[in-house]
C-alpha cells in the first residue's frame, strides 16, 4: 500500500467511528425519559395550616389557591390533583406519579377533613373526563337530511288505522 492510500484508510475509519459514536449519542438522547408535570398539590407544611373545624371554603382557597376541582353533588369538597407523566423516546407515556389531596367540607361550608391519596398508597386514582358525545358533529344540515331518506317508508306516511 502507498502512503496516501493508509492515510486515507485511517480517514474514513475515523469518520465512520466518528459516525457510529453521533448515531449513538442520538439514540441516548431519544430515549432519555421527558417527565412532564400536570396540576398542583399543595405542600405538607400548607395544609398543616388548615384546620378542620375552623377554616372554611374561603380560608382554605386563600391558604393554599382555587382547587384543580371541586364536588359535583352539594359541593361537597375540594380536590388538588397533581400528576407526572414520563415519556421515553417512542414509548407510550406512564404516569409515575399521582397525588390527590382531598379536602371535605359540611353543610355550613366548614372543613371536616383533609386527605392525602397517592400512587404510591396502593390506591388507583383513575382520572378520566366523561363528556357525551353528540353524533351530530361533522354532519351538515344537508348531509344530515340526506341520511335520514333511507330511514323513511311508505308505512311511514299511510295511517294504518284508518
Amino acid at each position: 500500500m502507498r502512503a496516501g492510500q493508509v492515510k486515507q484508510s485511517r480517514i474514513m475509519k475515523l469518520a465512520l467511528k466518528s459516525t457510529a459514536l453521533a448515531v449513538g449519542m442520538a439514540l441516548i438522547a431519544a430515549c432519555s425519559p421527558i417527565d412532564r408535570k400536570h396540576g398542583y398539590v399543595p405542600l405538607e407544611e400548607d395544609l398543616a395550616d388548615i384546620v378542620p373545624g375552623v377554616d372554611t371554603r374561603d380560608s382554605v382557597v386563600e391558604t393554599i389557591g382555587e382547587p384543580s376541582a371541586s364536588g359535583v353533588l352539594n359541593a361537597s369538597g375540594f380536590y388538588y390533583v397533581e400528576s407526572v407523566i414520563r415519556q421515553r423516546g417512542g414509548l407510550e407515556p406512564k404516569t409515575i406519579s399521582r397525588e390527590l389531596v382531598a379536602i371535605n367540607f359540611n353543610d355550613t361550608g366548614t372543613v371536616t377533613g383533609v386527605q392525602r391519596f397517592g400512587l404510591e398508597d396502593g390506591r388507583v386514582i383513575p382520572l378520566q373526563r366523561r363528556v357525551t358525545s353528540s353524533s351530530l358533529e361533522d354532519k351538515t344540515f344537508l348531509r344530515q337530511l340526506l341520511g335520514n331518506l333511507g330511514n323513511f317508508g311508505p308505512g311511514n306516511f299511510i295511517d294504518a288505522d284508518n
